[in-house]
């Protein structure tokens, strides 16, 4: 028998406190990405014909440059982030630990290669 009180025991054992900096981070970047989604998609449906050398020279614009590596860092980080919750939520023990490393992994390269793929076409079309 123990003379520690229940709330003795329980305490320390409770929420990593990530919860909030989770749900602040999906909500910040979902906010963020209504407006440049609505910018993204606006800007493409005005484009004459959607050829490639208009789409190119889009692009290279650099406040649309801009805004697309915007959009890739938000789209990015907000499905980390949504995902990182439902491996916790869902997936135990080491494959758990496994998946995030897997999700997190795949996440980065998907962002270094938007940015990579704005910042070449960007800088390639003048050529």
């Amino acid at each position: 028998m123990s003379l520690q009180s229940p709330l003795g025991k329980a305490l320390g054992h409770g929420s990593a406190k990530t919860g909030l900096d989770h749900w602040l981070a999906q909500r910040s970047t979902a906010i963020a990405l209504v407006p440049l989604g609505l910018w993204f998609t606006v800007s493409l449906l005005l484009l004459p014909h959607g050829s490639h050398e208009f789409v190119v020279a889009w692009v290279a614009e650099p406040l649309n440059a801009i805004l697309l590596i915007l959009l890739v860092i938000a789209l990015v980080y907000h499905s980390m982030v949504g995902l990182q919750v439902i491996v916790e939520d869902y997936v135990q023990g080491g494959l758990g630990y496994l998946t995030m490393i897997t999700v997190q992994f795949v996440h980065i390269l998907l962002v270094v290669a938007g940015i990579y793929s704005i910042i070449v076409i960007s800088l390639g079309a003048g050529q």
